[in-house]
């Protein structure tokens, strides 16, 4: 889940990029190659984030070699939106801003990076349903992959997350899914937001299959279930994880670099490509780098940097 750590106003240059009918992406004025074949990072951030909420794509933006551009994506589910969405809307989204990206740059490579919940729109991109149907991306770069199921559990008291899960089936199975659960039971971990029952239902995966559609990175998900995710990801599009060694989103129980080895192991032992050498734990990051010292943002850019000179040097993953 979202940390709520601000940043201070601020105002930056940019391109603002319309997509029909009602999604944008901004992407931050740098200096860039004169060609057609330039390279696109477009990143998808989490729960309750909007443009710039999250700070550190601007860093990367500039810390990109000039073929490279970041783009951030501002999809439906943005600020409020989430609790009325979905994964699968989402990645169908993401889908029509690549386009977008194919046409403007026909000759150049996409990388889609996630923060937090984006990092389950990225995986529902590649690995997802109808996940053949939408446009082939170069990489994807996981940045905070937690559990929100794992992380309502450790905030809620047990009988409180009973009750919504139950009361959320129940609402699902009546055909109540779009209508909004009661604000009593949502309000504690999400505040005063709308959220439908079968958002409840993605994010919280209740029951003994734990299926919730958000449901990709906890810590408990057996072998088996991660072989259908991180073990559907093509060797064309190698992957980077990148997770916070000081998220607070995360229960302490929750062993951070063994489970970041399990998630690699599982991708590489189903032919996928993993970045080994600059994924792993980002230490002393917070959930969104929001306010963290400058070194340890310039790591997560580093970190991001090589995965980008390898890729463009075919040192990982197969050429589309």
């Amino acid at each position: 889940m979202d940390s709520t750590q601000e940043q201070p106003p601020s105002a930056h240059q940019g391109s603002l990029h319309f997509i029909p009918p009602n999604l944008c992406a901004f992407e931050p004025t740098k200096p860039l190659v004169r060609s057609l074949n330039i390279n696109t990072l477009l990143w998808v951030g989490g729960m309750f984030d909007t443009m710039l909420s999250v700070s550190y794509p601007l860093s990367i933006a500039q810390g990109l070699g000039p073929t490279w551009s970041v783009m951030t994506a501002s999809l439906f589910s943005a600020g409020l939106g989430w609790g009325v969405s979905s994964v699968a809307r989402d990645a169908e989204e993401m889908a029509k801003i690549i386009t977008y990206l194919n046409e403007l740059r026909p000759g150049g490579k996409i990388v889609i990076m996630g923060h937090s919940t984006g990092c389950q729109d990225c995986m529902e991109y590649v690995v997802g349903k109808n996940a053949e149907k939408r446009p082939a991306v170069n990489g994807i770069i996981l940045q905070a992959p937690v559990s929100d199921r794992e992380s309502l559990e450790n905030d809620l008291p047990q009988a409180h997350m009973h009750e919504a899960n139950q009361l959320a089936l129940k609402m699902c199975r009546e055909g109540k899914d779009k209508d909004a659960m009661p604000n009593r039971l949502t309000k504690p971990a999400f505040g005063r937001i709308g959220i439908t029952a079968k958002r409840w239902v993605d994010v919280a995966s209740p029951g003994p299959n734990r299926d919730g559609a958000d449901d990709y990175f906890s810590s408990d998900l057996s072998d088996e279930r991660l072989a259908g995710t991180f073990g559907k990801l093509p060797a064309s599009t190698p992957l980077l994880i990148l997770y916070s060694g000081a998220d607070a989103s995360v229960p302490s129980s929750v062993d951070k670099r063994r489970l970041v080895q399990k998630w690699m192991h599982i991708t590489e032992t189903h032919g996928g490509s993993v970045d080994g050498i600059n994924g792993g734990i980002v230490e002393a990051a917070s959930h969104n780098l929001n306010g963290n010292p400058a070194e340890v943002i310039q790591d997560l850019v580093r970190r991001v940097n090589g995965f980008i000179t390898r890729l463009d040097q075919g040192q990982i993953g197969s050429r589309i």
